[in-house]
């Protein structure tokens, strides 16, 4: 064991910080005991605890400075108690889901356990000042899912220090001098988006702190299965930068060991900080005394040799011999401690149950009341309605969902009376479902002013003289304008800088803007969205590029597990207005068919998604997306890059709003719901289907989330009494999402005549070749034989069957 002799002259242990870093352990793993105990007893779901690693996260925590970041994980308690982000007590509101952001700041009860966030948000949305915050991004539970963000975390910091004209966000940086704590369990490091992540971190030189949790399983799997050499610090070894090379610096430590815990954290940090050099601390030999879990013991897979081990090597046990050996305490010093450990986490759970509690009583009380009422003053239903309300009182600890439950039964019974406390019943019950969608169903996306909702619609202006250029020249002038006036936007992607993309929509602007604004990235579309969403967490406000829309897939779970829901994981508490530039629709071949939008709609509800036509509509949605503080997803028509468009007069002013149809073309007979690059297929069958006599209204919806909020496609059906909706996904994707959002949300069905149709491609990837593309996905043709076979069956006279 290492004695303070051994040590460096900078590594100095006073005796009120051993003691109160001892304190601290001691205070976790407590609360970590007994939030167990709380699972098993029925007054918490399920529970994950940092017990194990506590001596290695105090100590990390003396390394971390004001304005840096945890990028972490659900084991990451000490820290966060450490830095002041976590009391014990709102540790134990998360266990129990308390949906109260005064007793559960971090996520509203909406996480499980274990899930910290720092608050960013004021209440009207804007930044706080995060240079003041020990910052948290809000932790995920995907292995290996809080990640990729991490090297987009420390590259800002590298912007913020290397680019002077984004150094006035002073409430978001100080020049740079801000490090990424990472933390990841060791066997989540077989995931591929840590490999993606030190390799993308060694590239950039970018301040990224990774530190790995080794406690030799991966649940019951041992380290032997998971990693090559058994240690992800050999394994890495090839990163490892020397005199000649840039990479990673590589450190090891033991878990147990707190004042070369310290030392190491402090020489990792220092490299971070000023040179700006990712550091890998693989932290060893760590154990996890209460197993994985409250699902089960881990003694089903570890035998005596190994579970004696683990109680001889337990951080907190180890910390004491130290402090007893260097003369820090007295073993009945360290044992008061031990005991006020011990009270403080009792005093903590107890108070965050009697919070928990006491608001939900209430309304099962009033409910109580209510039913009881009600028993007295039917005549009819008495007996069924007591038989309720005696099942209600037999519940221990009920929650809201007996008493909602139990009081919507009773309303069953008494739909046939007009009695007062029917009436107070159903005031009782919406009053309930409008507090509990507060609680669980808010902020999915942006509810302050800053919402790309509030943009004001600006039509775009076209003069006499306005020049008709390809649809890439169109959006590359507008990107033009949009980094000349806001040096918070960068781009980075796959040949995005030096080519200026594969379909030339920003050629010409690294040459004028800098690499620093708009940068080529290696093939790896995972830490492409997560520098982006960590550069969008920072006050930036970059733009990704996946090269094509089929690569979504590689980024999808970062996509939906990590921005998607983070303004909604955090109650309002953070948020990434990160858009996502790809380019889609008319692809050929498997790989390469460009309309997956069925999967994004299932998958990025917290994304806004926009469809537009044309480069003239996607700069308009660009403008009001750049305005708004949520993330969106833009997918720009492939086969417009070349086609002609008249260049606005007010390019970098126009906003086309989101949610709101574009008619494209009116007509009286059928109305067909389209877009994207289907709006010129649509078009040009619906001139054809002209001259059979079918009057064809298209509409263009723009944007997928949101969908038509205005409910203008409604009022079209209202008009032809038919509707057909045509996209190129898989027959049930996007196409169904429209029909739903039409026919169900909008009430459409009173108005038909006839069936509603969807015109999709087939249920397999498209065929390569131009041939693949006509048999594969819907053409002028098939558009035009499904509106004509519509007014065939309405009136088979006049339009005979052609099929």
């Amino acid at each position: 064991m290492l004695l303070n002799e051994t040590l460096s002259e900078n590594s100095v242990f006073s005796t009120h910080q051993v003691l109160s870093d001892y304190r601290l352990a001691c205070e976790s793993r407590q609360v970590s005991l007994l939030g167990r105990k709380d699972v098993m007893g029925g007054r918490a779901k399920f529970g994950i605890f940092g017990d194990g690693k506590e001596v290695v996260q105090v100590a990390l925590a003396r390394s971390f400075q004001r304005g840096d970041f945890r990028s972490g994980y659900y084991r990451d308690q000490t820290i966060e108690a450490a830095l002041g982000n976590l009391t014990w007590q709102q540790f134990f509101a998360q266990i129990y889901a308390h949906a109260d952001l005064e007793h559960e700041p971090h996520t509203g009860g909406r996480s499980m356990n274990g899930h910290y966030a720092t608050r960013w948000l004021e209440a009207d949305g804007s930044w706080r000042d995060q240079t003041k915050l020990y910052n948290s991004v809000c932790d995920i539970s995907p292995t290996a899912g809080q990640i990729p963000r991490s090297v987009g975390l420390a590259y800002a910091s590298k912007l913020f220090r290397t680019n002077p004209d984004i150094q006035y966000l002073t409430t978001f940086s100080d020049k740079g001098n801000e490090i990424v704590f990472a933390t990841i369990g060791d066997a989540s490091t077989s995931q591929g988006m840590f490999w993606e992540t030190m390799n993308a971190a060694g590239v950039l030189q970018v301040p990224l702190l990774m530190s790995v949790w080794d406690d030799g399983y991966g649940i019951s799997v041992p380290i032997e299965y998971q990693t090559t050499k058994s240690s992800i610090s050999k394994a890495m070894a090839g990163l490892q930068r020397n005199a000649d090379e840039e990479g990673v610096e590589i450190l090891t430590v033991k878990g147990w060991d707190y004042p070369a815990l310290v030392e190491t954290y402090q020489k990792a940090a220092a490299i971070c900080r000023n040179a700006h050099v990712p550091v890998l601390v693989h932290v060893q030999e760590l154990t996890q005394p209460q197993g994985h879990s409250s699902s089960g013991s881990h003694e089903r897979y570890k035998g005596a040799e190994r579970l004696q081990w683990e109680a001889e090597h337990d951080c907190n046990l180890r910390f004491k011999d130290w402090i007893l050996e260097n003369g820090y305490a007295t073993e009945e010093e360290l044992e008061e401690i031990e005991t006020q450990a011990k009270e403080v986490a009792r005093n903590a759970r107890n108070l965050a149950w009697k919070a928990f509690r006491q608001p939900i009583d209430q309304d099962v009380q009033t409910a109580k009341e209510l039913l009881q009422k009600a028993s007295e003053e039917t005549t009819e239903a008495a007996q069924e309605v007591k038989a309720i309300l005696a099942d209600l009182e037999k519940v221990y600890s009920p929650i809201r969902r007996d008493a909602v439950g139990a009081v919507r039964k009773v309303l069953r019974i008494l739909s046939h009376e007009n009695s007062p406390v029917r009436t107070q019943l159903q005031e009782w019950l919406r009053e309930q479902f409008a507090l509990n969608a507060n609680r669980y169903n808010s902020h999915l996306y942006s509810e302050s002013e800053e919402s790309p909702l509030h943009v004001k619609p600006i039509a775009p202006a076209f003069e006499e003289d306005s020049p008709m250029i390809d649809g890439r020249e169109v959006i590359r002038s507008y990107f033009d304008i949009l980094f000349d006036r806001d040096p918070r936007v960068l781009a980075l992607g796959e040949d995005v800088g030096h080519i200026g993309d594969v379909n030339q929509g920003m050629a010409g602007l690294q040459e004028k803007y800098g690499e620093i604004r708009i940068t080529d990235t290696g093939i790896r579309e995972t830490t492409i969205i997560g520098q982006g969403i960590g550069m969008a967490m920072r006050g930036l406000r970059p733009i990704v590029e996946i090269q094509y829309f089929d690569y979504v897939f590689y980024t999808l779970a970062t996509l939906t597990d990590d921005l998607a829901t983070l303004r909604y994981r955090t109650a309002g508490g953070q948020k990434a207005p990160l858009i996502i530039r790809t380019r889609g629709h008319r692809l050929e071949g498997i790989w390469h068919s460009g309309s997956p939008m069925g999967a994004m709609l299932g998958s990025l509800r917290g994304l806004h998604i926009a469809v537009p036509r044309n480069f003239t509509q996607a700069a308009g949605l660009y403008n009001t997306l750049m305005q708004g503080d949520d993330p969106a997803l833009v997918v720009e028509p492939l086969n417009a890059y070349r086609l002609k468009e008249k260049l606005p007069a007010n390019l970098g002013d126009y906003c086309v709003p989101l949610g709101q149809p574009d008619l494209l073309r009116e007509g009286t007979d059928v109305t067909v719901v389209t877009y994207g690059s289907m709006c010129r297929i649509v078009m040009e069958a619906a001139a054809q289907l002209s001259d059979a006599g079918i009057d064809v209204e298209v509409i263009d919806i723009q944007t997928l989330l949101p969908f038509d909020l205005s409910h203008r496609i409604v009022e079209s059906i209202q008009k032809t009494n038919r509707v057909i909706f045509a996209d190129e996904d898989f027959p049930g994707g996007a196409s169904a999402f429209m029909m739903q959002q039409v026919l169900e949300g909008q009430n459409a069905y009173r108005w038909l005549d006839s069936p509603p149709l969807t015109i999709a491609a087939k249920a397999h990837r498209p065929a390569y070749g131009s041939d693949g593309d006509y048999f594969s996905k819907p053409n002028i043709d098939d558009v035009y034989d499904t509106v004509y076979s519509l007014m065939h069956e309405s009136a088979p006279q006049r339009f005979p069957s052609i099929m």
